[in-house]
């Protein structure tokens, strides 16, 4: 009785060692996300198939001995895959790799969105690099960041991406206007725009007419030190000091230039100032 149990096991326990044997699954060694492949089987007749993925599980029927057709999205996520194949009480299982796909997609940032004019390292633009899937590609990637502005010659820099991430530090121009950012990996790109200003006025400079007691004071037309107009709605500053003690106008430009008018009691002196850019003083009153 004994000896024919030991040989029923022994038997049971063969015919399940075969039986792993004779069912496998093969994966390619190279496969991409959201791409197309096959898992080859080996074995005869039907099995339940369990494919376990990062974000993604699918089980159905197949016929062994043939190939197993995956569609691309059902690997859409990068990361580890398991397949698993169940024939009657027996299962296999293989591991596999699928990683990220080609550039397809590009997130881009630019900081800040407006920026005075000829600042060093004043623009932050940052790059990240994704697949068709939204996965981050992590080979090194070039990215072309392009830069145009009405009125000036175009350039480009480009940087190889870290981990999926491309950033560059660049100073703003000396043109005031809109200026295109455009950040590019292959056939992709996002645009961008930064906004440049004029930077602090410079060579700040007024003059004065007066009438009896009053005096009129006139900016030149404001402009910064790369020769941008000041925007109209900057304030200027207009200081008296005379007799009467001291005063203050703060007036808007308007088209370029702002004007303040004084009563000057005695000799005193006006003077100017945008910001913290001093202008020129003037002597007034007194019979000056």
């Amino acid at each position: 009785m004994f000896k024919m149990l030991t040989r029923w096991l022994l038997f049971v326990f063969l015919g399940s060692a075969a039986l792993a044997q004779s069912v496998s699954v093969q994966a390619p060694s190279d496969i991409a996300a959201g791409n197309a492949f096959a898992l080859k089987t080996t074995g005869s007749g039907s099995a339940t198939f369990y494919l376990l993925g990062p974000s993604h599980i699918l089980k159905k029927k197949i016929e062994l001995g043939g190939d197993l057709q995956i569609a691309g999205s059902d690997v859409s996520s990068a990361g580890l895959y398991q397949a698993v194949l169940c024939a009657s009480s027996d299962c296999e299982s293989k591991e596999f790799y699928v990683r990220p796909g080609p550039p397809a997609r590009l997130s881009f940032l630019v900081h800040p969105s407006r920026v005075p004019v000829s600042a060093p390292n004043a623009i932050n633009a940052t790059a990240l690099v994704f697949d068709q899937s939204y996965n981050t590609v992590l080979v090194p990637s070039p990215v072309e960041f392009r830069f145009s502005l009405a009125g000036t010659a175009p350039f480009s820099r480009k940087q190889t991406t870290t981990r999926g991430i491309a950033w560059l530090q660049i100073g703003s121009t000396a043109k005031q206007g809109p200026l295109q950012v455009v950040a590019a990996v292959g056939d992709v790109s996002e645009p961008r725009v930064i906004r440049q200003v004029a930077s602090e006025a410079c060579g700040l400079r007024m003059s004065a007419t007066s009438n009896s007691r009053n005096v009129r004071v006139q900016t030149d037309p404001i402009r910064d030190c790369s020769g941008n107009p000041l925007p109209d709605g900057t304030i200027v500053s207009f200081t008296k000091i005379d007799q009467a003690g001291r005063s203050t106008v703060d007036t808007p430009i308007k088209k370029g230039i702002a004007t303040a008018q004084f009563s000057v009691v005695g000799p005193g002196r006006i003077s100017i100032a945008c910001g913290v850019v001093l202008g020129n003083e003037i002597s007034v009153g007194g019979g000056q």
